[in-house]
């Protein structure tokens, strides 16, 4: 009864026949070029702890700019998203 179960992504593992191994990793590994910065990838199984992960890599970023860059980003595009559905701003105004 396999209907239950997920199914797995297959890998790909190409090992040349005539390559020479100095035990430094293949070249021909499919990787990202980012996979060694980043703490979110792993052994994170459910969205609070892949969450939780992102956020702790975010309060922990040693360049501060950044974090600013996307905060600013995500409220203009917060802001754009409340005027395209003409959501009344004026309840933030005070009188």
């Amino acid at each position: 009864m396999g209907y239950l179960k997920q199914k797995k992504n297959k890998r790909y593992n190409y090992k040349p026949r005539f390559y020479k191994h100095d035990g430094d990793g293949s070249p021909f590994e499919i990787k990202h070029k980012f996979d060694d910065y980043r703490t979110t990838l792993g052994g994170n199984k459910n969205i609070k702890q892949k969450f939780t992960s992102a956020w702790d890599e975010f309060k922990n970023s040693p360049d501060k700019a950044v974090n600013r860059r996307i905060l600013i980003i995500v409220l203009v595009l917060v802001f754009l998203f409340l005027l395209i559905i003409d959501f009344d701003l004026t309840i933030f105004l005070s009188k």
